[in-house]
């Protein structure tokens, strides 16, 4: 007596073609311009894959998270050097939007309507995982549940840097108690003594020669995000100038505010120390 058996977990329908595996029918059909205007589409599609980046980017900071929770440093190294290089890419497609002049943008703005990449709620999670914590920013969510559910419990958890202080504390490095247990939904506030750790790390790379190379990964995550956000403002400023945005945020002068915040600060004020 013979039997059919299910597919494995993950076995594809044997007519499944390309385009089926990447859903591109339904990919290809997002981007619905509002105006005949030329331009417009390419405004569409450069924010767009900035979404799809940041999705995997998210996937790859939690994974990395996860694995310094579990003492894993190999693995987080290899997802952080996957979000390096995934940054490369979003700072590059700047350069592609930069070929809009002010006239070809002001010819759809107004179909924009209150849209904002200030509203986008995968950029609020990237920060938030990232430790750059704001409560003021789910107020931007409030009419998508889903989002504000998604991004305060993203608000509420410890952070990438929080983990990787608590795998200082386990490898038996001073991290203060309150650096260690804290409000998580407070943004990281620099401590000397932190530094101080940090500082032991990287005059002694020998012996820690892993946690100098994640302080050197964190460095890297930070400094290309830097670089993005400058990129971001610049084209901005190329744009449309100093206008307000169009979701109703400062536009460049918030952007320029961006540039100062920092979300490793132990690991960059070392640097004057060493």
């Amino acid at each position: 007596m013979s039997e059919t058996k299910a597919p494995g977990r993950g076995a594809a329908p044997p007519d499944m073609d390309y385009g089926d595996y990447l859903q591109l029918t339904t990919l290809l059909s997002a981007q619905n311009t509002r105006t005949d205007e030329h331009d417009e589409l390419l405004f569409v599609v450069i924010h767009q894959v900035a979404e799809l980046w940041l999705k995997l980017s998210i996937h790859e900071i939690r994974s990395s998270r996860d694995s310094l929770k579990a003492d894993e440093l190999r693995p987080a190294f290899k997802t952080l050097s996957r979000v390096a290089r995934i940054q490369a890419h979003m700072i590059g497609a700047w350069e592609i939007l930069a070929t809009m002049t002010p006239t070809d943008y002001a010819n759809f703005r107004a179909s924009l309507g209150s849209s904002s990449g200030f509203q986008s709620f995968q950029y609020r999670e990237l920060e938030f995982l990232l430790g750059a914590k704001d409560r003021a920013m789910l107020g931007v969510h409030e009419n998508a549940p889903a989002h504000h559910d998604a991004l305060a419990a993203a608000l509420g958890a410890p952070s990438l840097y929080d983990e990787a202080l608590a795998l200082l504390a386990r490898r038996g490095l001073a991290i203060p108690a309150d650096r260690l247990a804290r409000d998580w939904t407070e943004p990281y506030a620099a401590s000397p003594e932190v530094e101080a750790a940090w500082l032991a790390v990287y005059r002694d790379t020998e012996r820690y020669w892993d946690l100098y190379e994640l302080g050197e990964k964190l460095v890297d995550l930070e400094y290309r995000l830097q670089q993005w956000r400058f990129s971001h403002m610049k084209t901005v400023e190329r744009i449309i100038g100093f206008k307000r945005g169009t979701g109703g945020s400062d536009g460049v002068s918030y952007l320029v505010r961006a540039l100062d915040r920092k979300l490793f600060p132990e690991l960059l004020s070392l640097r004057t120390t060493l």
